[in-house]
């Protein structure tokens, strides 16, 4: 029982949220409401999923937000200067992945510990934002094919909610069923036995910060699709977000070890939260203290049973 509950606890809890909000709040059971969510978990939940590679290897990026700015910022500029909106699409992830590149190479090149280097690398990319669009948003008129990629619906699927499900599948398949998968596992709770036993643990942790901003990248996509709009730190919400969705899935499935379950899990529990909340008219400020006291409890929660010191860096 005690094993259940340490597994499933957090899960139940935000199921139990879940039913108090069908009960208690207003609209929050309609359908529109439901899919609203999903969308909006979206985000959180690929921007997560790549944070959760870098964990996985023990090295934070606290990058992804500002990645995924400049990302947006440079696919919305390209497209509204007249660039043809697939190249804009590569452009932006192709940035975005080469922040996370950059990251890897500082850490495992350089040394610089990933807590340093992420942060650095965070305000390169603010200020390129800034230089790039001097505070203003990039509009205009936007491909309905390039819009669709966040507005579509498939089989009267949204597009974004199957993007996500395709991308946090894809995530837990690799860090599950595949070697390169097992062997960044293996980095991430014991590096030298790992590297000992022939794992190329700095290539692991490269491939983990990489796939980090091509995560930011992919987000930063939709974000624009879905605005159309692309404007500085247009993403800096989403940092504090998604290091609790990946803290508060931390708490479940596989305790105290980062996973793609536990992360798209946590993602989900904070969108529902925050709708709820609203829709139950608290102040806004409340959805900040709720955030900063997950992001606490999920961190004692697994403290036994971290198993890597990387939030103690």
């Amino acid at each position: 029982m005690r094993d259940f509950i340490a597994k499933y606890g957090t899960a139940l809890a935000g199921l139990l949220v879940f039913v108090f909000l069908l009960v208690f709040a207003r609209n929050f059971a309609s359908t529109a409401n439901l899919l609203n969510v999903l969308k909006q978990t979206s985000f959180l939940a690929i921007l997560a999923t790549g944070f959760t590679f870098a964990l996985l290897t023990s090295e934070l990026d606290l990058s992804f937000a500002n990645l995924a700015s400049l990302a947006a910022v440079v696919t919305g500029g390209l497209i509204a200067g007249g660039t043809f909106w697939g190249l804009a699409v590569v452009a932006g992830l192709g940035v975005a992945t080469l922040g996370g590149l950059v990251n890897g190479l500082l850490v495992t090149g350089v040394k610089v510990p990933s807590l340093i280097a992420t942060l650095g690398t965070a305000a390169i990319a603010n200020g390129l934002t800034f230089m790039m669009t001097g505070g203003v948003a990039f509009v205009g008129r936007w491909d309905p094919m390039f819009l669709a990629l966040a507005r579509g619906e498939l089989f009267g699927i949204p597009v974004l909610v199957i993007v996500m499900v395709a991308v946090v599948f894809s995530a837990w398949f690799v860090t599950r069923k595949t070697r390169l998968g097992t062997h960044m596992l293996a980095t991430g709770e014991a590096q030298e036995a790992a590297h000992r036993a022939g794992i190329a643990t700095r290539r692991m942790k490269l491939i983990g910060l990489t796939l980090s901003g091509f995560a930011a990248g992919i987000a930063a996509v939709l974000l624009v699709a879905n605005l159309s709009s692309a404007s500085p730190q247009m993403a800096g919400d989403y940092l504090l977000n998604g290091i609790a969705a990946v803290l508060l899935g931390m708490t479940m499935f596989e305790p105290g070890r980062p996973n793609i379950a536990g992360t798209f899990v946590g993602a989900l529990i904070i969108s529902v939260l925050a709708n709820g909340l609203v829709l139950l008219g608290a102040p806004y400020y409340l959805q900040d203290i709720m955030l900063g006291v997950i992001v606490i409890a999920s961190v004692s929660v697994s403290a036994s049973v971290l198993k890597k010191a990387a939030f103690s860096v």
